[in-house]
Parts: structure tokens; sequence; C-alpha cells
């Protein structure tokens, strides 16, 4: 590893500014004086006002990006330091994560050379460590299960059988699923004793299967004796999760044994809370190999979660390879100082890019339905596309007005335009292909954050919205939205969104599934308006959020902070009144990744809370227990470093 040259401080004051002060410090490590220099960096706390920095001139912003230049004549030599100031920011800092993310140096030659961020440090407050997430917890029951079941009256054993094997008699799709279900053990646990074995063993005890078919799909039964373990289910699913149980009671028992026990005798019967039991995963803002999607999609098998959302495009970039449209992944993708997009959220200056080939969704997918889950693919329009506009510019009005509106995140002019034709021929393009990649019967289609005053600076807009008589942004979205319902009824899919496909009109609800991420009291208004609804409050279910308002706990904060304990106890269905109740159809957890610039950050950010949320899916609300919870919590399978 080569050593660092250059080192970006940064201090965050709450004095000076309204929303407090920034102060940077430029550190020259190399054996070379310099001069004639521009450094940028990326920050998601932003900059408003450019004027309002000292010892700095300001050279441009764009979204997450920022690039300035020292004043006129600044020579660093080696070991010195260039210090300004910049107090114009558009919210408070809160947290370590909430300045620079990544830095580079363009030197007077134009080369790009990377600068090391430290972590954010706060002035003029206490900088307190974070608390401690979870307690030691306590048992009732000793048993190693996430999520607990519905119904449990067993008995622990002193001791554990060896393994678990296919008794005789058993069908090839018996003996597969347990193959299944082991190999997944195997990829989740790799040092971990196997629970099954395919061959009997003497120190084991086996599995007697029984298709019960008055059971529902996902409904399962244990029977536990000293001689065998009789296992009844409905469908695929429910064997699966019956076997996955049986797996986390032996892990645990074996893992261990002085906690956790294997039944000896006594019953489990289970069935989910939650029909839609879900996870979502923004790959836009960073990009996560394969490997790790399918590591994912494992750990949500594991905790009986049963749809992957899948967010495939943002303003970040675009990662789903549409054959029709190539530049989507070329020009679409590519994130540095000389590309198409500029870098963003931990980028610097080495280029970086990343999609996934039609071949790679396939894979992905067959993974998934192989452990009963679902993946929902998310093209987010019209709205969070500034990477398919950078690949295909002639979706943009040519005659609107750089920059006459920004996204909350700061992108400008970032949204597909309803009033241009080949809009809609892109989007019929991309959902042919879609069709012919995922077969769920959802397409998750954004329609969330869309800046009000979006394309009233574009003369064909304005056209369209007086032709058809519509007023406002909102009602635009609308206008468009509908139409891309169309094309999803047309092909056999069924629209889902965020809360914000409601504005303006909204589509129509027959078919139509919107998610509630705003706050909890939205999710009742969509079912008021005859939405069904999937709660995802980003005050409990975003697993972005900082899991305590210490500032040096990593994260974001527009929410509020959730700790594990609050994201455990929340009660999605709560505040629904009774008759509305049919209208929630379940929950998920979200993954937004803009702060998620390593394996260690994902892991502490998305742990224990995703297993708190999938209890929450699963178990009857009179079986949570957070101190049983929290005792369990630490067998929890994270993704690899």
């Amino acid at each position: 590893m080569l050593p660092v040259s250059y080192r970006l401080e940064s201090v965050w004051e709450p004095d000076g500014g309204p929303c407090g002060r920034f102060t940077f410090t430029l550190f020259n490590l190399s054996d070379r004086p310099l001069s004639g220099f521009r450094l940028a960096y990326t920050s998601l706390t932003r900059i408003v006002d450019p004027s309002a920095c000292d010892n700095a001139t300001f050279l441009r912003r764009n979204a997450n990006f920022h690039e300035f230049a020292p004043l006129a004549g600044t020579t660093l030599r080696p070991g010195e330091g260039w210090t300004f100031t910049v107090s114009g920011l558009h919210r408070p800092a809160k947290h370590c994560t909430d300045g620079a993310k990544s830095a580079y140096l363009t030197l007077s030659n134009g080369r790009h050379v990377p600068v090391a961020v430290s972590d954010l440090l706060l002035e003029g407050a206490m900088s307190e460590p974070p608390p401690v997430r979870l307690p030691e917890g306590r048992l009732d029951l000793p048993f190693a299960l996430q999520p607990w079941p519905a119904e449990i009256d067993a008995v622990p054993g002193d001791g554990f059988p060896v393994v678990l094997y296919p008794a005789t008699g058993s069908s090839a799709d018996e003996i597969n699923a347990i193959s299944n279900v082991l190999a997944l053990f195997h990829r989740l646990f790799p040092a971990g004793h196997a629970p099954f074995s395919l061959a009997a063993s003497k120190q084991g005890r086996g599995i007697v299967f029984t298709r019960k078919t008055h059971l529902a799909p996902e409904v399962y039964a244990l029977h536990f004796t000293n001689e065998e373990v009789r296992l009844d289910y409905g469908a695929s699913a429910g064997r699966q999760y019956a076997l996955t149980t049986l797996a986390q009671l032996l892990n645990g028992a074996r893992h261990e044994p002085s906690k956790f026990r294997f039944p000896v005798q006594g019953s489990i019967s289970d069935a989910p809370r939650y029909g839609w039991r879900g996870c979502h995963l923004d790959v836009s803002r960073q990009f996560y190999p394969t490997a790790d999607v399918a590591r994912l999609i494992d750990i949500l098998a594991w905790f009986k979660l049963n749809v992957f959302h899948w967010h495939l495009t943002d303003d970040e970039a675009w990662r789903l390879e549409i054959r029709a449209y190539p530049t989507l992944t070329t020009l679409g993708v590519l994130r540095g100082p000389d590309e198409p997009m500029l870098p963003q959220l931990g980028n610097g200056a080495d280029p970086v890019g990343g999609f996934y080939s039609q071949e790679d969704v396939k894979a992905i997918v067959a993974h998934a339905a192989a452990l009963n889950v679902e993946v929902v693919p998310e093209i987010d329009i019209p709205g969070h596309s500034t990477a398919a506009l950078i690949a295909l510019p002639e979706l943009a009005d040519g005659q609107e007005a750089p920059e006459s509106y920004h996204s909350v995140q700061g992108y400008p002019n970032n949204a597909l335009n309803p009033a241009i034709p080949l809009t809609y021929e892109f989007l019929e393009k991309v959902f042919d292909e879609m069709v012919g990649l995922f077969p769920s019967q959802y397409i998750h289609v954004g329609g969330d954050e869309v800046a009000d005053g979006s394309w009233l600076a574009s003369p064909l807009a304005r056209r369209l919205m007086e032709e058809e008589g519509i007023s406002g942004t909102f009602a635009l979205q609308s206008y468009f939205l509908k139409k891309v319902k169309q094309m999803l009824t047309a092909r056999g899919r069924k629209l889902v969104g965020w809360n914000e496909v409601a504005h303006g009109g909204g589509v129509g609800t027959e078919g139509t599934l919107l998610m509630a991420w705003e706050n909890p009291k939205v999710g009742i208004e969509l079912a008021r308006e005859g939405y069904d609804v999937v709660m995802t409050p980003g005050q409990a279910y975003y697993l972005d959020m900082a899991q305590a308002e210490a500032w040096q706990e990593p994260g974001a904060s527009w929410a509020g902070t959730a700790t594990p304990a609050h994201t455990y106890a929340y009660e999605a269905e709560g505040e629904f009144p009774e008759d509305l109740k049919g209208r929630m159809k379940g929950v998920q957890a979200c993954i937004w990744s803009e702060h998620f610039l390593s394996r260690g950050y994902f892991n502490r950010l998305v742990f224990p809370r995703l297993p708190a949320i999938a209890e929450a899916a699963w178990t009857p609300r009179s079986q949570k227990d957070w101190q049983r919870f929290a005792a369990i919590a630490p067998l929890t399978p994270i993704l690899r470093a």
C-alpha cells in the first residue's frame, strides 16, 4: 500500500453560521511543494451559500460534490497545511459521518490524486461515544430462534443430536430441501458444524416429513421426541422455514450449549404474521458485487424474509443492463473527475462504475427463488433519473433552462420529462426487458421525491399541461405514472411505488401497492384512499438511520435515531383502524447506501436491526420479547468484510 501523500482533516462547530461551520485543513505529506491545485470532496452536508467561506474560493457543487481552490499564491511546503472554513451549510452536522466522505486534488497539470480523509471531529460540544446497542438479554425458553415462532411448547433437552437426517421414505423433493438449507447454512456459517446429513446417523435424529394439504404455503409444524422430529408442511416455503428453524435450534445448542438447547419433546406451530416481509437494497449509491447481493438474500432467507426489493437505479447510477440502451450501463454508471458523472458519496480520484448484466440478474433471481425469496426490481422514475438523463440526453427538453429545479439531494433537472414522447418509448423497452428478467408480479417504479417545480421551465411540459388541463408538478407526475401503470398492466405486472405515487391524483388503486416511508401516518392515509400498503417508515425501518444521538454513531438522522430497541418495539399496524388493517400487506426494511462506505459500516447499521424487523414481520405481537431477542441476536450472520 502506498503512503498517504495528502490528508484532509475536518471539524464541525455548532457556532459560526446558521447551521454551524466546517473547518477543513489539507496537509501536504508529500516531499514536494504543492501549489496551483484544486480540492474536491464529497459530503452529504452540502454548501448552499458559496460566499460563506473563508480563505478559499468556491468553484462548483453538484449534489454532494464540492470543489474549492486556495487563494492565489498559496503554496504548501512538505508538512504544511491549508485551512479554510465553510459556514453556508444546508443543515447542521449531527454525526461523524456528516463530513467529507472522500477527497482528491486536481494538480496544476490536470492530474487527479487521492486525498485521505479523516473522521469529522466535533468542536464546542461533548463528543460522546455511542451507547451499547444490545443488553445481555434474558431467555425464558433456551432456544436460538430468529424470528421467534408463533407458538412454541417445547421442552429443552440436556444434549442435542449430532445431525438431523431424512427418515426412511422421504421423497426426493424433501431430501433436496434438506440439501438446500444445508447449503444455505454452510454459506452463512462456513466454519459451523453441519446441522443436517443426507445419510442416517446413529448419533442423529430422523426427520419425518408429512405434506398437509390444508396448511397454507408458508405454514409448518414441528413435533419433537427423543427418536425423531416430525415435520408437517403445506408447501415448499413452509418446509424450508421448518428446516431453517431446525438448523437454528441445532446451531445455537452447539454454538453456546450453556445458553441454548435443542427440544427433546413438544412442538412448534408456526406461520408468518404478514405476507410481505421485505428488505430493500440500494445498489445505485454504492455498488454491491453479485456475491454480496447473494449473501444478503441468504441472510433474508435465514430470517424467513420473502421479498428482496432491488433498488437498481437512482441519480448516482443505473445498474441494470438494458440491451436496447447500452449507454445506461456505460455512461450511466461511471463516476469520476473526468467521467460523465462527478464523484459522489465517497468516490474520489479513481473512476468507479459497476452494473449487473442480464446474466447476473438471472443468477440472482434463480438464487432467490430457490430460497422462496421474491426479487422485486425497482427503476426509480420519474425523479432520481440523473444517470439515465446523462446516458440518454435526448430524453431531456433542450429548451429547459439548466438548473431550473433541484431535487432534495441537490441534483439539477433530474426527472424524466412526461411531455417527451421518447420517454414512453424508452420505458416501454425497459419494461419489455425487465419482465423477461424478473418473474415477480411486481415492478417498483419509485415515484418519490420529485421536486415541486419540476418541468415548469420546460416549454414542452407547459404545452402538455395546457392541452391536458394539468396544473402543477404533481398533477403532471400523476399523468405520467398513470401511463406507466398502463404499461405494466399490459405486461401482466402490478405497480409498486413509494407513497408519493399518490400525489396529484395518484394512480388507480386496483393492482397498486404503495410503500409508506415518510412517516407512519402516511400509511393510514394511503389505506384510507384505497391503496394496499407496505409499511417502511424511516423513523423505524430505514437502516441507514443512526442508532443513537451520539456524535460518534454513524448514519443519517433526517428521520431521527432508531435504536435496535425502538426498531424492534415499533408496531406498524398499531395505529391502523380495524377496518383498514386488511390494507396493510406487510413491513419492509430499507438499506439506503449513502453512508455504507465499508462493510464495517454496513454491518453496524444493518444488524441487529434487520433481524428485529424480520421478527416484526413474522412473530405475533403477543410473542415479541426484546430481552429474548437481545440474547439471541449475537448469533446473527452478517455481510462478510
